[in-house]
């Protein structure tokens, strides 16, 4: 197996595919008009945003990164990454409910949908999922029992299992990263505060796992032990590889979003704010 080899042999699913093209031009059509009302919330770099985190998605999907997944633990963490750190964020800075909604045909909205969203089931499940402590759980349980050996070789197995592995990770991520980046017209719950826990305590869910991987004396995945090996890349070398990859990258996308909060929330100019807003809170009280 050449470098070559490993770059351009991509193998690409039409079904998923599809789908994402579909929702790539759904989104535009729908970001084009709600542009003409609202431009200052849906400057360009929204649009580019979306359609790099649909770009990521594909990547995972039909790329090396899906072919050599069950020959290559660390390829398969890549593979992981994109799914749970990259598309999820670039995919939501978009601010994805309402150009969605926009772009959908009016017989859409008219007939399957306003029946659904009139019964309050929809907002009722958004608002559950959008809870921090649910949407933290969701993600991180997942990350972890997906890690888990006997799941992990069930996904090697199965097809079915490997793509539904990877649903979990995807729509665990969008999830996870929902109250984190709060997009319009979404209000996040509670004191922004609360982020910055919630994003350390998956970074310690994180570095349990990465450490695991990088000093276990075993490996832990039998079929990566039994495989052809690729660049002469040892199994045990290999593991050692993964775990470090997602330590690495992993803590970067927990702590710098954690230190960007912190800092803001911590800014002489979002406290005068805050300071005003609550003057103007209080004197509402006393006017009534």
């Amino acid at each position: 197996m050449t470098v070559d080899q490993l770059i351009t042999t991509w193998d690409i699913p039409w079904a998923v595919t599809s789908a994402l093209i579909v929702t790539a031009l759904i989104y535009t059509a729908g970001w084009v008009r709600i542009r003409r009302t609202r431009p200052e919330l849906f400057p360009a770099w929204r649009l580019g945003s979306f359609l790099a985190g649909l770009a990521v998605v594909f990547v995972a999907v039909a790329s090396p990164l899906d072919t050599f997944d069950d020959k290559l633990l660390f390829i398969h963490m890549m593979q992981h990454f994109c799914f749970m750190f990259l598309a999820p964020p670039l995919i939501i800075l978009g601010a994805p409910v309402v150009p969605m909604l926009r772009g959908l045909p009016r017989w859409v909205l008219r007939y399957p949908l306003r029946p659904l969203f009139s019964t309050g089931i929809v907002h009722g499940l958004g608002k559950f999922l959008s809870r921090k402590r649910v949407a933290w759980l969701i993600l991180n349980v997942s990350y972890l029992a997906w890690h888990v050996p006997a799941a992990y070789e069930l996904t090697l197995r199965s097809e079915n299992w490997h793509n539904c592995e990877h649903a979990c990770f995807f729509f665990g991520g969008l999830i996870f990263w929902w109250p984190v980046i709060a997009p319009w017209p979404y209000r996040l719950r509670g004191s922004r505060w609360a982020i910055v826990p919630y994003l350390m305590g998956a970074d310690m869910v994180n570095t349990a796992l990465s450490s695991f991987l990088c000093f276990s004396n075993k490996v832990l995945y039998p079929s990566y032990a039994v495989g052809p090996r690729l660049f002469g890349i040892s199994p045990l070398n290999d593991q050692i590889a993964a775990g470090a990859l997602m330590w690495v990258m992993g803590s970067m996308f927990y702590v710098i979003p954690g230190t960007r909060i912190t800092l803001q929330i911590l800014s002489p100019r979002r406290q005068r704010l805050a300071a005003q807003r609550l003057a103007r809170q209080r004197m509402s009280t006393l006017a009534r």
